[in-house]
């Protein structure tokens, strides 16, 4: 089969282009789980997703558990999210755009008690979602004689993250998270040949527990350093699988709904470290850097491997004013630009993601409600014989709804 991978990735991409109807998200959902889909809170889409030692104090942030102990005594956070995405997708023949708008989170968090907080929040982490029709590909390599694919595949995985926060002083708080995993994806192929037709019918579901320990330490008022680690987890996997063969003799069942064993999938081992540092309460820097280590899984695709995956994430943001009767000093403004240099490899190129993004947050009241708004533009892949290049436009609308509870009313 890896003999031939160079050609199957080849006609595989090209055959998203065969019609109007060939991309339904991203063709690199192919893979794996599908596309990891990472959702981002609050201002964080804005600082190029930078954000492991940022605070809660104005906002939920998923980046490091740690933070929730700056949520502010008896306030509770809820936040929902959605983001807008116009991309393009360019190979040597030909270019295509779609659109998609999709669900990102829901999130509350609170503290306990003035050293502790939860969270709980639920988004979701992976999506397949692709078509392939017509694929014309030769039954043995360099051959005459054909077969043609056609493949419909949906589905992917959700995550609910329940998070604990402690601050042991009034320097360090540590986080712990696990994230459930759970969903599955189905993967419809007819192989036609002469007049013979199978139809092969796959589902497969996942679940699984990722453990997450995160931690944040604050050198001083104005300087935060970040840590967070996600343990290597195994997702568990189970297949049914029904097989249909229609050809001039008649219709015969070789498989109905028959359960099997399928590989389980493997995520890494994931360290991030981060910094975060004020200038005079107006600008603040936030750097991150994380690193993914695919290798150790030692799991392969059909049509790539995953190799050692970094992320690098800078964000910067001004604020004139926290408090002032006037409302634009009040307004936050950010920026930011990220590099990921992916974790699939096809035919030994790298499928790498760049991006810069710019956004506002626009206070809703006195507390810490308020509506961000970030754009990102990005670029994913490349175009070679093997790879497509995915350009896109994105439009992230987060809302972070504060409220006070447990307080008792005051009688004058």
């Amino acid at each position: 089969m890896k003999k031939s991978c160079p050609f199957l990735v080849l006609v595989f991409f090209t055959s998203f282009f065969a019609s109007s109807q060939s991309i339904a998200t991203s063709p690199y959902s192919l893979y794996g789980l599908g596309s990891l889909y990472e959702s981002n809170f609050g201002f964080i889409p804005a600082l190029g997703t930078a954000g492991i030692a940022l605070s809660s104090v104005g906002f939920i942030n998923n980046k490091n558990a740690a933070s929730l102990v700056d949520i502010p005594e008896n306030n509770f956070f809820f936040e929902v999210g959605g983001t807008g995405i116009q991309s393009s997708f360019e190979s040597n023949l030909k270019k295509e755009n779609r659109n998609n708008v999709q669900f990102s989170h829901f999130a509350f968090a609170f503290p306990i008690t003035n050293k502790s907080a939860f969270s709980l929040a639920m988004m979701p982490y992976s999506s397949s979602s692709f078509k392939i029709s017509g694929l014309k590909i030769p039954i043995i390599d360099g051959s005459n004689e054909s077969y043609y694919l056609d493949v419909i595949g949906t589905g992917g995985l959700n995550n609910l993250d329940l998070s604990y926060a402690y601050k042991l002083s009034n320097k360090l708080s540590v986080g712990f998270s696990a994230s459930i995993l759970f969903g599955g994806t189905t993967d419809e192929r007819t192989y036609t040949i002469n007049s013979s037709v199978t139809s092969i019918d796959k589902k497969v579901n996942y679940s699984g527990v990722r453990p997450i320990l995160s931690s944040q330490f604050k050198m001083n008022p104005s300087l935060t350093f970040g840590l967070n680690v996600k343990s290597p987890t195994r997702i568990n996997a189970s297949k049914v699988q029904s097989v249909t063969v229609v050809n001039g003799t008649g219709t015969s069942y070789l498989e109905t709904e028959k359960k099997s064993d399928t590989d389980d999938f493997y995520l890494p081992l994931e360290i991030g470290v981060g910094f975060n540092k004020a200038f005079k309460n107006k600008l603040n820097v936030t750097v991150d850097y994380e690193k993914r280590f695919w290798d150790a899984t030692n799991q392969s695709d059909m049509y790539g491997v995953f190799s050692n995956q970094e992320k690098f994430a800078l964000g910067f943001s001004y604020q004139k004013a926290k408090t002032s009767r006037n409302y634009f000093e009040k307004i936050k403004y950010a920026a930011g630009v990220n590099y990921d240099t992916g974790y699939l490899e096809v035919d030994s190129k790298k499928i790498n993601d760049k991006n810069f993004s710019i956004g506002v947050c626009l206070p809703l009241d006195h507390l810490s409600s308020a509506l961000f708004i970030s754009y990102t533009y990005g670029q994913k892949g490349q175009i070679t014989n093997s790879l497509i290049q995915e350009n896109y436009h994105k439009l992230t609308l987060n809302i972070n709804l504060d409220g006070i509870w447990f307080v008792k009313r005051k009688m004058d």
